[in-house]
């Protein structure tokens, strides 16, 4: 996406659309949309169906600085995704219902679907807890997400990550599936999950095919 306008807009939809979805309640969870050496996020604790795009903060990725309203208090994890992960175009934070009791639990989500390893990775590893908007959780959270498409955050939720929007928005969905499989097949007996191997190649296929198609667009 290289227009700000266009990402703001983008980014105000996506925010309806997470609490239509139940991804998102109330003025919970944030998202972004990297634009060249800017990022547009939502504001800090906005009700998604009362913004318009002009409400939308852009944030210079370099230094932090900001114009408009004030931004997410998630804004420096968001930032410090795109600084490390340079293919990274997209973050959306949730607290969806079955990743939150999976994060509550602080269990790591074992590869038990093909599209969760397909598309998130091997496994979705848990931040340790830490405290909304700090340092700490941006460290802790970023460690957990190497060579993943997705974190589980401690008694918080998860973030997931996209190439684009759309890429971003399916990890949430398809991470929110995942947790509410694992959660009902530990009632069946327990869950089985694929072996490590075999998902970490999954993965690594779905990153390959993805891209070629994801340049063209």
């Amino acid at each position: 996406m290289n227009d700000i306008e266009q990402a703001r807009k983008a980014v105000r939809d996506m925010g309806v659309r997470l609490l239509q979805t139940g991804l998102v309640v109330g003025t919970w969870g944030n998202v972004s949309v990297r634009v060249g050496e800017k990022v547009v996020i939502t504001p800090s604790g906005a009700n998604y169906d009362l913004l318009t795009e002009t409400d939308m903060p852009i944030i210079d990725v370099a230094t932090g600085a900001f114009e408009g309203a004030k931004p997410s208090s998630e804004k420096g994890l968001h930032l410090e995704v795109y600084r490390q992960r340079k293919e990274i175009n997209a973050v959306i934070h949730v607290h969806s219902p079955y990743t939150s009791t999976l994060a509550a639990a602080r269990k790591e989500l074992p590869p038990i679907l093909d599209d969760v390893a397909q598309l998130i990775g091997p496994s979705v590893r848990v931040a340790d807890y830490a405290l909304s908007g700090t340092e700490k959780i941006v460290r802790k959270t970023m460690r957990a997400l190497r060579g993943r498409m997705a974190a589980l955050m401690a008694n918080h939720g998860a973030i997931c990550l996209g190439r684009d929007l759309e890429e971003a928005y399916l990890c949430c969905q398809v991470l929110e599936k995942g947790c509410k499989a694992y959660i009902e097949a530990e009632f069946l007996g327990g869950a089985k999950g694929i072996n490590r191997f075999e998902a970490a190649l999954m993965h690594q296929f779905f990153l390959r095919k993805y891209s070629k198609q994801w340049e063209k667009k």
